[in-house]
């Protein structure tokens, strides 16, 4: 027999209300002693029990309807999570063959970027320095007198020491060798402890956060970054002191670089220098194609501050 609590879910719904309302008739039957009733008592005795049965029948069928919406509500949340997590799961593999894609690009970027670097330096100065000892070397050998021609000699030497120097550095510069036997944090404190030993500028370097080992993509950007911010304080900011740090903060690095030196106007036009621009243009450029960015803060005579952000991609394991 089906129950009040039961016949919503157990009966066609064209069904429902039959079935509650013979459940009722028979259990008031069955209340009153048997079927029949016999006698008025009886009758008005059945009609009572009835009357009760059906307040349960109502009772029952709204307790019924309930579970049904909850039991609905509670599929349809089910369903509506499981769809949730598989497009957050598409999202994720998604967002990782991007990252995968954008370092790809970035390292393919990088080369080029790099050749067009060391052809520039090489024209702007191994071959101009080879020039002034040829021309050198040509006044030598027209030269009046042994005096004349040492002193050209000693010029031909000092611009062949100037260029060999140039040479190795540009060698040195063309890969990130100092990622190949130190994680990023130390690479960048023998480097700005070497430039300042080279540079005479008081430079310091700190790391903060707890250090993670980086893709090694995002680890050369960031490298190159600091390589070429230094070389531009060498170059122009008349610096006595600089800082370079290194900070992991969550899901992001951010590297600060700062001198006390002359400073630049940032409203002032920039100078697109014979090397392709790989001053601060060249710099944003390496940060945005690991989606990061640089920003820069400068007035003359304050120094500046360089900040770039990218996005800590892990290493691959």
């Amino acid at each position: 027999m089906t129950g009040y609590y039961t016949a919503a879910r157990e009966l066609p719904r064209r069904l429902v209300l039959p079935g509650l309302f013979l459940t009722a008739v028979t259990m008031a039957g069955s209340e009153i002693g048997g079927w029949p009733p016999h006698g008025l008592i009886p009758w008005l005795g059945f009609f009572l029990v009835l009357a009760v049965n059906m307040g349960l029948v109502g009772v029952f069928t709204r307790f019924a309807e309930q579970e049904q919406t909850r039991l609905g509500v509670q599929a349809e949340t089910i369903a509506e999570l499981e769809r949730t997590n598989t497009a957050l799961q598409q999202a994720l593999e998604e967002n990782a063959a991007l990252h995968e894609q954008l370092l790809v690009q970035a390292r393919e970027a990088g080369v080029a970027d790099e050749r067009r670097r060391l052809a520039a330096e090489i024209h702007d100065t191994i071959a101009q320095g080879l020039t002034g000892i040829i021309a050198q070397l040509q006044v030598v050998a027209n030269a009046p007198d042994l005096p004349t021609a040492r002193t050209h000699l000693e010029r031909a030497a000092g611009l062949a020491r100037h260029s060999l120097g140039e040479a190795r550095r540009s060698v040195h510069n063309l890969a990130p060798v100092a990622l190949e036997s130190d994680q990023l944090p130390e690479a960048l404190k023998k480097t700005v402890a070497e430039w300042g030993e080279r540079t005479g500028v008081r430079a310091e370097f700190t790391l903060t956060g707890t250090a993670e080992q980086l893709h090694d993509e995002v680890a050369a950007t960031i490298l190159r970054i600091v390589q070429e911010a230094l070389s531009n304080v060498a170059r122009h900011a008349r610096a006595t002191r600089a800082g370079v740090t290194l900070s992991f903060a969550g899901d992001e690095v951010i590297l600060d670089i700062r001198d006390d030196g002359a400073g630049f106007d940032l409203l002032a036009p920039a100078v697109r220098s014979r090397s392709g621009g790989f001053g601060l243009p060249g710099m944003r450029a390496r940060a945005e194609r690991v989606a990061g960015s640089l920003t820069v803060e400068s007035e003359p005579g304050l120094g500046t501050a360089l900040s770039a952000r990218v996005p800590l991609v892990r290493h691959d394991r």
